[in-house]
């Protein structure tokens, strides 16, 4: 990773609100509101991991930053270049998906499958070179040529997300987005996968937004790591500062839970008060469950501030 460098992505207030009801003429009526100004940098060769818990829009983040969503707001840049949402995904930004079994079109084979990206953007005229590029990918993630003919049923989890990798490397993407990638696979195969895409990282120096809600395999896989809650960025931090000295209350509530080995380690898992409940308008979104929450939390959205380096929307913190 390098921090001098120009970012290699910006999101800038990126905002998503998804149609929930209409009325009798079919207007908007109600919405979802899953993104919520989001705005963070990802600089070359890093990893940042995008974490929070199910429902705070960790996974439209990257959908809508891949372009299968169109922004409400915001704007997105690739080298500093803005890319146009309203027009679909960049070849420059690929996607590995979360479940290996529903991303795959099962009435595919394997080499079909990897070889697909490569036809639609017409990268090779010659079908030998193309066949050549599609072995040179079953290699490069673990996989042999003599399986590029099998289909999706006939592979285990492990290797289907393996399969899933090989085609999102096919155009030589500067942004992987990694959408919970390990979630779907058993415990055995999960340090295989993570150990492949960080190798695979360091061969092709490859950029990842690692979305997940494993925080264990955050802090391991990750450079920087970003806490969201509600659609929002509550902290953002290197990985080792974020774990070793959380700032925000939700960020603390979070790493508490994670089980720990030892048990005569006893952690505090009640630092999170109540269940998920709609924001005030214009408060934090954390101040329903907040133990630190005082009045202004309720009245006055707070701005992500840098403190101890780190980013954090908080009013408390610092004080």
């Amino acid at each position: 990773m390098n921090k001098a460098a120009e970012p290699l992505l910006s999101v800038k207030k990126l905002t998503k609100h998804f149609v929930t009801k209409t009325d009798f003429l079919g207007r908007p009526k109600e919405y979802a509101y899953a993104l919520n100004g989001v705005s963070f940098d990802i600089y070359p060769g890093e990893t940042l991991g995008l974490v929070g818990e199910s429902g705070c829009g960790k996974t439209t983040a990257g959908r809508t930053i891949m372009g299968l969503y169109t922004p409400t707001a915001g704007q997105v840049f690739l080298k500093g270049r803005q890319l146009d949402l309203s027009k679909g995904s960049s070849r420059h930004i690929q996607m590995i998906f979360q479940d290996p079994y529903a991303s795959l079109n099962p009435r595919m084979t394997v080499a079909e499958l990897i070889a697909e990206p490569l036809r639609i953007y017409n990268i090779y005229q010659d079908k030998a070179k193309e066949n050549n590029r599609v072995y040179e990918l079953l290699d490069m993630v673990g996989l042999s040529r003599e399986q590029a003919n099998r289909f999706p049923h006939e592979f285990s989890g492990g290797q289907r997300q393996r399969i899933g990798i090989a085609r999102a490397m096919a155009l030589n993407p500067e942004l992987v987005i990694c959408d919970e990638p390990i979630s779907a696979l058993d415990v055995s195969i999960q340090a295989q996968i993570v150990n492949l895409m960080s190798r695979l990282q360091k061969e092709l120096g490859l950029t990842y937004l690692f979305i997940a809600h494993d925080l264990a395999m955050i802090k391991y896989i990750s450079h920087r790591v970003a806490v969201m809650y509600m659609g929002e960025i509550m902290e953002l931090a290197e990985a080792e500062f974020l774990y070793a000295n959380p700032l925000h209350p939700y960020t603390k509530s979070l790493l508490a839970a994670i089980p720990v080995p030892d048990p005569d380690i006893r952690t505090d898992i009640s630092l999170v008060k109540g269940e998920v409940t709609k924001a005030t308008a214009n408060g934090c979104p954390f101040a329903n469950r907040c133990p630190k929450v005082i009045d202004r939390c309720y009245n006055e959205r707070p701005e992500i501030r840098e403190i101890k380096g780190h980013q954090v929307a908080c009013h408390m913190c610092g004080d």
